[in-house]
Formats: C-alpha cells, structure tokens, sequence
C-alpha cells in the first residue's frame, strides 16, 4: 500500500528540484553545457584553502612523534659525544674534536651553513692523562682522586707526608708561612656521613608540579653575591700563596653530597694567562679522605705517593660554538630566526652526559626530525652549541653581545670578583641588527629528566601560546607553565637583552645528587625514554614558533633604556 505522506514528499520533491533547475543562471547553465567536441570541459579552480599558522599544527606534530619515537637517533648522537669523545672542558683538544664532529654531523642531516663561530678570547685550553693517589704509609692502598681543572700536574710521582691544612681567609694563610714547602697537604676536615635513606633520583609528582605553577615573588636580594665575591679573591690569594710557598700537592674532599665513589669536581686554576694556576689541586673520594684525616687526628704519619698528568693548550686562545640552519621559505619571514641549542662543553671528571650532551643531542635530534621529515619552516631554524657555559655562559653571552644586543662592562671594583653574568648591568643597552630577527630561543640544560613544562621568566604574553602547543603532549607529562624564573644556563643570555629566551622544565632524576659536574656524569644515567620525548618537544616547539604568524612576544626590558641605533657588527671569520 503507498504511504500517502510519502507520495506527497516524493511529489513535492521532484517539484522543488524542477524549479531548481529552471532558475539556474545564464552563466551556470552555460557551465553546465557539454565541452565542444574534441575539447575538454575547464575544471573549476578550487580556492586554496588559508592556513592558520597559529593553530596547533596535530598533523606535523603527529609526524614528529612518530620519527622521534620510532626512528630515533638521540641515543646514537649522545654515545658519539661521551663514549667516542668523551669530557668537553672548554679549549681543551676534545672540546675542538666535539665542535667540528657536530657541525659535521649537522652538515650530514642537511643543514646549511654549518660552521664553528668564534665568540671570542677564551685563554688556555687545559687536559688531563694522569691520576693516582697512592697510600704508602701506614698501609698500602689505591685511592681515588681526580685533579681540578687549569691546575699544574706533579711532573712526575711526587712522594711525601701529608700535612694539615686549614684556611678560609687571608689571616689563615700567615701561619703556614715558610712552613708547608715541599708538603702534600690536607685541606680541611672531615664531614659527617650518614646513611642514604632517600632516594637519589626524583621524579615531579603532581603536587609538585602544582606548586612550580605558582607564582613565587621575587625574595629580597640577599648577600650571596657578596659572600661568592669574597670566595673568589680568596681562593686566588690561597693559588698565589701555594706557589709562592712551593707546596707539592693540595687534595681537598669531594663536596656534599659526593660519597659512595662519587667525586664533584670542577676548576682550581685559572684559564687566562697571566693569573696564577697554584700548584697540583685534587679532589678526593669523600671515603678515601676520612680514612687520612683520621690518621692525622690520632697523629699518626700518613705518607702518600701522588702522580698527575696535566697538560695546557696555548695554540688557540679563541673558543668556538657550533651553529648551523634551516634556512626559511617565506619570503616575509624567512629572516627571521627560530632558535635551539645546548651547551657543548663540560667538566672533565666524567663524559658530560648529564651535563650537556643530553641537552646537545636533544637538541641535534630535534633538527634532524625537522629535516628528516622534509618540513620547510616558514622562518630560519638555527642550532647553537655554546661553549664555556660552565665558566660563565660565556659562548652564549659573547654571541648575544656580537649579534644581538650588549652593555657596557661594569667595572666597579667592588664587583670584579664575580663573574661578568653575574656582575649587576650598567648602562643602555646597545642593539645589533638581528635583535629584531630573533624570535625565541629554546634551551634544554637540566640532565635526562623528561621535560615537564617551560620555565616563563615571567612573561605572561606567551603563557596562551604555550598552552595550546602542550596540548598534544599531555599523554607525555608535558602540563605545568610556570611564571617563575629560573637560571644557571645559555638562555639567560637571550633574556637578559629582552629576546625570549626559555628553559624547558625537567625531571630532577639525579641530577643535582649523583651526575652534576661528577666522574658518574657518564652515559650509563641517561634515560632513553626521556631523550626522545625531550626532542619531540624541542622539535614540535621549534616548529610552531617557525611558521606563527607572528614572533613571540617580548617582556619589556627592566628598565627600559631609550633604543640605540643598530650597530653593524663586522661577521666573524667561520671555520
């Protein structure tokens, strides 16, 4: 039987498409006509659908995780910079191999213009061969100590007792006058060790990420600057008193919490010529150190036989970061620069794992997705490797200052005991051409720790955008934005002229109580997992500032100086 609803919809339908029909516009109907014969009809021209540069871009991050997850090559690129390099110390000959291996390596993963950019004098490069400490009395054993960084060796096997040695000021020096020649001496007394009853590696749990994402208010300045200013003269009146005086050998204990055959060691002399580098400097496993200091509080004669290996390296005063590109292919945006990058150098206790390979291999991953994946940003992608981060950000900061912007030095005495990045600004800032070009800079410095969130240094403009680019990897424990600031690495070379400069926020793991600047800063305390996640972060991250619209905002600079012209800064010579 026939619905007659039905019936009428169908009648009703077939009069509306006839009416359709018959009100079809000259022009349309002509479009509608069959082609000429021989000749095929025009295709009409479908409008190019608009992009919006400012959404998160799911397909090609989508692309990133897969190649960093199921083609990754951050682990290979770590093992070539600790196990087939191994210690970075800044000027040193494997510092040299590391520089020209990663622009050879950036070279192979396509990208342009890869060199090694002087960023200024360094000093004297410095390396080691040889270290043995052995017990000769009142027993024989092998102990375990490593030499600080730009301090002499012992020319040879250097045999003696050893002698008690305490002064932390000038006053302290005046009673070992004409008395320690010739000594090997103890530095200091021992500390009490108690049980490991934590865990040495930690993870954020929620609660601490909460915590991170509120906003702490700056603390009051305090006399910390002061007190490392004191320190610092202090322990270059104790080098020239060494020298002067002709002791043999300085062994100090490795500091808290170095124990269990963990030794935290750094530099002793000096890398500038012309300051003195004091005499044979070692840092003794904690456990080792107690066994002598013991001795010598019952009296007892502790004789030591110790054999360093030192070398300095004058043949290039200059020191070297490692840049290279992607260049961009919008013709509006293409000189404009996206940027990414780690430091390259380290101390020499261990291979530099922790502190920075993982950062530089990271970061060396997350240009070689880019390029793997054909991707063609719409701004330049530049990669730094800096060096003589670990003596004061200096690559960065002499980049900075060449490129972007400087201030004039400040050259109160009452501060040239510090560090120049630590060393309060003086004057206007004076810009260079590129500081307009330079987008963002992305800095990964903080061991193997997964990245966790960004660091904002208290730029509320970029809060929104970050959001939206953490989105996808919230399944990866990417979800805490904190307005605090943090420091310590090359980023704050950025911030400090007022280009957006971030630290991604990392997993402590153990970071800070095993491998930080240690003789356990070695392959074995990366994590894999860890290592790929960071690229496919820094990688996505990279990415979306690259084709933005728009640059990153930028913090006004505190204060705000009135804006010099640009200098044109002659190019540096590449090697």
């Amino acid at each position: 039987m026939r619905h007659p609803s039905l019936h009428s919809f169908v009648q009703k339908s077939i009069a509306a498409l006839l009416l359709a029909t018959l009100a079809v516009t000259p022009a349309v109907a002509q479009s509608a006509k069959p082609a000429a014969k021989g000749k095929a009809a025009p295709a009409a021209a479908a409008p190019a659908p608009k992009v919006d540069y400012n959404a998160v871009d799911w397909t090609t991050i989508q692309r990133i995780r897969n190649e960093a997850f199921r083609n990754s090559k951050v682990m290979d690129i770590l093992s070539d910079l600790t196990d087939g390099i191994g210690p970075r110390l800044t000027g040193s000959p494997n510092m040299k191999k590391a520089n020209e291996w990663t622009r050879d390596q950036l070279t192979k993963y396509g990208l342009e213009n890869a060199r090694l950019e002087p960023w200024g004098k360094f000093g004297r490069g410095w390396s080691y061969e040889t270290s043995t400490v052995r017990m000769t009395a009142p027993d024989k054993a092998e102990l375990i100590a490593l030499p600080k960084a730009w301090t002499p060796g012992t020319n040879g096997p250097v045999r003696g007792k050893v002698t008690r040695f305490r002064a932390t000021t000038a006053a302290d020096l005046e009673k070992y006058k004409g008395k320690i020649a010739g000594a090997i001496l103890l530095m200091g007394d021992m500390r009490e060790l108690k049980p490991i009853e934590k865990p040495q590696s930690e993870r954020y749990d929620e609660k601490m990420l909460a915590d991170l994402s509120q906003y702490r208010i700056p603390a009051a300045p305090s006399a910390a600057a002061a007190q490392f200013a004191g320190r610092q003269r202090f322990l270059r009146e104790l080098l020239k008193f060494l020298e002067d005086e002709k002791a043999a050998v300085l062994i100090e204990p490795s500091r808290s919490p170095g124990e269990g055959g963990t030794i935290f060691v750094q530099g002793g002399g000096s890398y500038r010529k012309g300051e003195p580098v004091g005499i044979p400097n070692l840092v003794m496993n904690i456990e080792h150190f107690g066994r002598i200091s013991r001795l010598l509080d019952k009296n007892r004669d502790v004789e030591l036989e110790v054999n360093v290996s030192a070398r300095f390296h004058d043949d290039d005063e200059f020191a070297y970061n490692t840049i290279a590109e992607i260049p961009g292919t919008d013709p509006q945006l293409k000189d404009q620069v996206v940027m990414l990058g780690a430091h390259l150098d380290s101390w020499h206790g261990g291979t530099g794992a922790t502190d920075n390979a993982a950062g530089s291999a990271v970061a060396m991953e997350a240009v070689r997705i880019i390029k793997a994946l054909g991707l063609k940003p719409r701004r330049t992608i530049r990669i730094a490797l800096w060096t003589g981060e670990e003596q004061g950000l200096l690559g960065a900061r002499g980049w900075a200052a060449e490129h972007l912007a400087a201030r004039p030095e400040n050259t109160d005495p009452a501060v040239q005991n510090l560090p120049a990045f630590m060393r309060p600004p003086v004057g206007a800032l004076s810009f260079k051409p590129e500081w307009d070009k330079v987008s963002v800079y992305f800095n990964v410095d903080n061991g193997t720790g997964k990245i966790r969130g960004v660091w904002l240094q208290e730029n509320a403009m970029v809060y929104p955008i970050f959001k939206a680019w953490m989105e996808p990897f919230a399944d990866l424990g990417m979800t805490t934005l904190t307005m605090r600031n943090t420091g310590g690495s090359d980023f704050l070379a950025f911030d400090g002229v007022g280009v957006p400069g971030f630290a991604f926020l990392q997993d402590e793991v153990e970071y800070d109580t095993r491998t930080h600047h240690s003789n356990m800063d070695t392959y074995e305390r990366i994590q894999r997992e860890d290592m790929m996640q960071a690229a496919a972060i820094e990688a996505a991250f990279v990415w979306q500032a690259a084709q933005r619209d728009e640059m990153l905002p930028r913090k006004p600079l505190p204060p705000d100086p009135p804006r010099q012209q640009p200098q044109q800064t002659p190019a540096a010579p590449a090697r």
